[in-house]
């Protein structure tokens, strides 16, 4: 249960540090209008404002909350019992396979919770609306008008399981970068933490958790982009009958460097991130473990 609650807070730690660069990720990967980052930036903010790169995060923060529980909870969850059963105890230190693997079932798991959230996310997050929308006229005011409304509407329009378009991208995506998210985490940790000093300790758990992240988008943005696009897809017009679909037709048109748009933002979006996601996972596991024994 301590890895339960201590993952829900650092995941939402984690969201408020980094959304903003995540809006700006998921409009260069969808829309093709910006030029660069610092180009949709720009624009962002001279067409609405600060408010413009939060669209969308009452959602995610509430979610990733939920989802971010699920995976360090059910990593810890899975950790346990494989070692449990390959070792017959818990009380040992985990190969690097073990660590892999639970992550990757945590990141499976997941994908059932994030999946409608994420897809309100990237909705709202595309969705370009002025500033000062009491002078917009009536067609160009925005399809959504918050989280709920996005997931209603999209709903009633293209079925319950609209919710869950992208979804084997997403898993796809979630699975190989949890695995590697825990992995990386724990050699760094490893590496820069020792338990014995408190102060290499602290600055050990940032750089770990900075790194991991990193490593773990790296791996990540490929599906990213596909899962992005396929979440939009619908809005107007569908184009992709699936992800295969979707990535040959994205090569075909833009080369295979469109697989790593936003590739610079969201390693430089993780670092921060996952500093936060990690020492707060750490300081509340330490906290509130003594009270759960």
């Amino acid at each position: 249960m301590a890895d339960f609650i201590a993952g829900a807070v650092g995941g939402a730690c984690g969201v408020m540090v980094g959304y903003p660069l995540d809006t700006v990720k998921v409009r260069l990967q969808t829309q093709k209008r910006y030029t660069g980052i610092w180009h949709c930036i720009h624009s962002t903010y001279k067409v609405e404002r600060v408010s413009g790169f939060f669209k969308g995060m009452s959602m995610p923060i509430s979610t990733v909350s939920v989802s971010s529980s699920v995976v360090f909870g059910v990593q810890r969850h899975c950790l346990h019992n494989l070692c449990k059963l390959k070792y017959g105890t818990p009380n040992v230190k985990p190969s690097k396979l073990d660590i892999f693997l639970s992550g990757y079932a945590a990141g499976g798991v997941q994908v059932l919770v994030s999946s409608p959230a994420d897809m309100a996310k990237v909705r709202l997050q595309t969705q370009v609306s002025p500033h000062n929308s009491s002078t917009c006229s009536l067609l160009a005011r925005p399809k959504y008008t918050g989280p709920v409304h996005c997931l209603l509407t999209i709903v009633r329009e293209e079925g319950f399981f609209g919710l869950y378009k992208g979804c084997f991208a997403l898993m796809f995506r979630d699975c190989h970068s949890f695995a590697t998210y825990f992995l990386t985490y724990a050699v760094f940790r490893e590496w820069f933490a020792p338990v014995e000093q408190t102060h290499s300790e602290l600055m050990g758990i940032l750089l770990a958790g900075g790194l991991a992240g990193v490593v773990a988008w790296s791996i990540a943005t490929p599906m990213d982009v596909i899962k992005a696009r396929l979440q939009v897809d619908g809005v107007t017009q569908q184009r992709y009958r699936g992800v295969i679909h979707c990535i040959t037709d994205s090569v075909q048109k833009e080369g295979a460097t469109v697989l790593f748009k936003g590739l610079s933002l969201n390693c430089l979006r993780a670092f921060p991130v996952n500093m936060v996601v990690f020492l707060t996972y750490e300081t509340i596991l330490k906290q509130i473990k003594p009270f759960s024994l």
